[in-house]
């Protein structure tokens, strides 16, 4: 995968040093858009950033201790990871933007939106984690093996070396710690407005719990796109439109 587009930047913050890659020019009357990561996993939203970038400047975070970014001082939990991404934006120093969280990056940019940072427009929830249906370890990964059966089998040469630098005592306690913050707790809270977006073949995220999010939001709207839960990857053009729709209008 071709990188040399991609600005890369390294913030510290109280929380460990954190890597971002951006893409695109920021532009009038749009907010530029904040992406963050999956469980322990970046490299598989670049074609997604970079269709964002076509139409703003896109910056994909990559949370404490995964990825591209530095050790945390401890195992983070969810609103942790939330408080760093905040820390993040106000080193970044952006004036208007939209929060994309995709899986399980959904419960992080939903705990930063909470804390109402300034220039934060509103929040974009893909393929949000984790569905009571499957919220036990066991449920999760049991539909995260069905939902696995539909995606791409080069998906996890993608994933594969990003879990490797974390290794799977770190992964495994960013799941425990997404299964014991349910996002529908969080979502009412969140005072700016919320997109839902829900791919129409995903197994881990069904759409009536998608919806279910969206009504709970105070201003919520809900789009179905094609794909698997990974649709980023697979269909990175088809989330562009809805994202830009909504960033234009927190812009």
């Amino acid at each position: 995968m071709l990188t040399t587009d991609l600005v890369r930047t390294d913030r510290e913050t109280p929380f460990g040093r954190m890597h971002s890659r951006s893409v695109g020019t920021p532009r009038d009357g749009v907010a530029e858009v904040v992406l963050v990561q999956g469980i322990g996993v970046a490299d598989y939203l670049v074609p997604g950033l970079r269709a964002l970038g076509t139409w703003t400047r896109a910056h994909l975070v990559e949370l404490p201790g995964f990825s591209g970014s530095g050790e945390p001082p401890h195992d983070l939990d969810v609103v942790e990871f939330g408080d760093a991404l905040v820390a993040w934006l106000a080193a970044a120093g952006l004036d208007r933007v939209v929060l994309v969280g995709h899986s399980g990056g959904t419960q992080v940019a939903a705990r930063a939106a909470v804390r109402h940072p300034p220039g934060v427009r509103g929040l974009v929830l893909a393929s949000p984690t984790v569905d009571p249906a499957f919220r036990s370890l066991g449920g999760v990964l049991r539909a995260w093996y069905r939902n696995h059966r539909r995606e791409p089998p080069d998906l996890d040469e993608v994933h594969r070396p990003e879990r490797q630098r974390a290794g799977m005592r770190r992964v495994l306690h960013a799941v425990r710690a997404s299964l014991a913050d349910p996002l529908e707790d969080v979502v009412t809270d969140v005072p700016v407005p919320v997109l839902v977006l829900h791919g129409a073949q995903d197994l881990l995220c069904t759409e009536e719990w998608a919806r279910s999010l969206c009504r709970l939001a105070r201003d919520g709207r809900f789009e179905s796109l094609p794909g698997a839960h990974s649709f980023p990857w697979t269909h990175p053009a088809a989330w562009s439109a809805p994202v830009r729709r909504f960033a234009e209008r927190g812009g």
